[in-house]
């Protein structure tokens, strides 16, 4: 999707309203370092030093809608718990969002709690009760559906099979009269009855239909099939890096490939999908770019750690990114550079940093940058202005300007990132990235490294890097200077 049309989009989405019915969680993680072993059993030890809670399920397809811009009516069961109160708390507190839950006194709000180091979800544990709504609470939930969505030209179901989508709730939503999509985790598609769209993944599809779905030819014979199941006039399938597949009765199934990611957490995504697609096509998207849009959006969840949301800034970001070469996506803001490290970090990656002019690129500056990246997981590299050159070097300086510069850095294997900054020190990007190491070379000492003492105070370290003999930047404008003709 080019950036025109993105951002047309994006402006469309803007307030427009959908509804959303399904099963609510509640989404717990819990963060810390593990350093040891239980002495009471083989286990790790989590040393707990933050938690995070949000809404999940059916709460994190609203959450996405009104990220994007949307406004959603969620539609949803809690119990008569400290985490149905929770679940109210997390709505009320996100703008786009009217919640119309129905409390079970007789069941708990779903509540799933991970347990996360180093980037890694070491385990865990759920607390729900799947089993459906019946008599009084699945009337109130059939009255409140037919309240919410009358007139409503999407709703989004969220089928987790904890009991929200009864037969008697389906049947609301597709009385409302708009476009019904619904996401399924069920074994048959044949319970929701003439919707519009069905959206499995390509493992829910093969549990449906006990087909093999690896293939272009295997997913359509799966979407072929699954079509003969049920009543739905369309099946989509997201296929992770593979893309989307969407079979339309009567018609030839259309794949629309996907881009590679650095996938860092898949879960939500589906919910980032179909959040994306329905408010699209609530907008009056054509499908084809509605799909577009929702696999732009997936992409950019999957790089984020949990039940994410997506915005639209980064949806833009992304879209530029797509369009760069692999060297010019290098290249960030101070604010771009903080999200990236944030996401490294959250992998439990190290982060060096270091900086300089880098004018005329030569071989001590690779061997330079080389050494620096070894010491580290991700190398992080600050990059004079131009004025800050000068103001550093004098007249004549820079040789190259700041784009060239930054390019030919970006082109190097051993640099993750190369951020601009216009002062005459990089103690901003300093204390923004917070570095576990930073570099300098060899011949600074180490109290005359700039961040230095900062670095250290927070648990870092500073590393000199050796010096190639011979080589620099002023001895190649002076051998070129004497070089040129009189």
């Amino acid at each position: 999707m080019d950036l025109s049309t993105l951002q047309q989009l994006l402006t469309r989405l803007s307030g427009a309203r959908i509804v959303c019915v399904g099963d609510l969680m509640v989404d717990r993680f819990v963060y810390g370092e593990v350093t040891r072993v239980s002495p009471e059993a083989p286990i790790p030890v989590l040393a707990r030093e933050r938690e995070l809670v949000m809404l999940g399920g059916a709460g994190n397809v609203a959450r996405n809608v009104a990220a994007l811009g949307g406004d959603v009516a969620l539609v949803g069961l809690v119990g008569g718990d400290s985490e149905g109160h929770e679940a109210l708390r997390l709505i009320g507190e996100q703008t786009g969002i009217e919640g119309f839950l129905v409390t079970d006194p007789a069941r708990p709000t779903t509540l799933k709690t991970r347990f996360v180091s180093g980037g890694q979800q070491l385990l865990r544990v759920d607390l729900e009760a799947s089993i459906p709504a019946v008599g009084d609470v699945e009337r109130r939930l059939v009255r409140t559906v037919r309240d919410v969505a009358k007139g409503a030209g999407v709703v989004l179901i969220s089928d987790y099979g904890k009991g929200v989508v009864t037969d008697a709730v389906i049947s609301a939503c597709r009385e409302a009269g708009g476009m019904v999509i619904v996401d399924s985790k069920a074994r048959s598609f044949l319970r929701y009855g003439e919707v519009d769209v069905i959206k499995p993944n390509a493992g829910e599809l093969a549990y449906a239909t006990g087909l093999p779905t690896s293939t272009n030819p295997e997913i359509e014979a799966a979407l072929a099939h699954a079509l003969s199941l049920c009543e739905a006039k369309a099946i989509l399938v997201t296929r992770a890096a593979k893309g989307i597949s969407l079979a339309v009765r009567g018609e030839a199934v259309r794949h629309f490939p996907g881009v590679p990611r650095d996938v860092f957490d898949a879960s939500g995504a589906g919910d980032t999908t179909i959040a994306a697609l329905g408010l699209a096509l609530a907008a009056g998207t054509p499908v084809e770019q509605a799909i577009e849009f929702a696999m732009l959006a997936s992409g950019v969840a999957v790089g984020k750690a949990g039940t994410a949301t997506v915005l639209p800034e980064e949806l833009i970001e992304a879209s530029l990114t797509a369009h760069m070469a692999p060297a010019e996506g290098k290249i960030v803001t101070p604010q771009r550079m903080t999200d990236e490290i944030a996401r490294w970090r959250a992998k439990g990656l190290r982060i060096g940093f270091t900086n300089g002019c880098f004018d005329i690129l030569h071989r001590g500056h690779v061997t330079y940058l080389n050494q620096a990246r070894s010491w580290c997981d991700r190398l992080v590299v600050g990059l004079n202005s131009d004025r800050s050159v000068s103001a550093l070097k004098g007249e004549g300086r820079p040789v190259n300007d700041l784009e060239g510069r930054a390019m030919v850095l970006a082109g190097l294997g051993a640099v993750d990132l190369v951020v601009p900054f216009d002062e005459d020190t990089p103690i901003k990007l300093i204390e923004a990235a917070r570095p576990e190491i930073l570099i300098k070379g060899a011949d600074y000492s180490e109290d005359q490294v700039v961040g230095g003492d900062l670095v250290k105070a927070w648990g870092g370290e500073v590393r000199l890097a050796q010096i190639v003999d011979g080589y620099s930047t002023t001895a190649a404008i002076a051998r070129m200077t004497a070089k040129e003709p009189t």
